[in-house]
C-alpha cells in the first residue's frame, strides 16, 4: 500500500525551523530527532523537517510517500520514467530511494526499518 507520508522539507537548523512552525504556525511536534529530523502534525500528513545530514533532496521540498517494499517499487518507477536520484539506501529510521517524476519533481519513497 502506497501514501503520502509526509513532506519533506530542509532547514540548516532544525531547531530554528521547529520552533518556527511550532510557535508561529501552531503546528505539534509529533518527534523531533536532535538536529536530524522533526516530524510536526500537519493535521492528517506530516510535516517533515530534515537537517543537513537528513536532507536527501538537496534542499528541495518534496513529498515523501510510504511504501511496502523500497527496491521493487524504484525499479518500477524508474522503468515508468522515473530517475533515480539516489538509493535505496539505509537511513537511521527507515528505507528510503530519492527519485525524480517525469516533470523533473523530487519525491522520496521509504518503508520503516523493521
Amino acid at each position: 500500500m502506497t501514501r503520502i507520508g509526509n513532506v519533506l522539507y530542509g532547514a540548516k537548523n532544525v531547531d530554528e525551523a521547529v520552533r518556527f512552525y511550532r510557535d508561529a504556525l501552531g503546528l505539534a511536534v509529533k518527534f523531533q530527532d536532535g538536529d536530524r529530523f522533526a516530524a510536526l502534525d500537519g493535521g492528517g500528513v506530516t510535516f517533515a523537517i530534515a537537517g543537513p545530514e537528513e536532507d536527501v533532496t538537496g534542499g528541495e521540498p518534496a513529498v515523501s510517500f510510504k511504501v511496502d517494499d523500497v527496491a521493487a517499487l524504484a525499479t518500477s518507477l524508474t522503468a515508468a520514467g522515473a530517475e533515480l536520484v539516489r538509493g535505496p539506501e539505509e537511513g537511521p529510521h527507515e528505507t528510503r530511494a530519492v527519485l525524480r517524476d517525469p516533470a523533473g519533481n523530487p519525491f522520496v519513497i521509504y518503508a520503516s526499518r523493521k
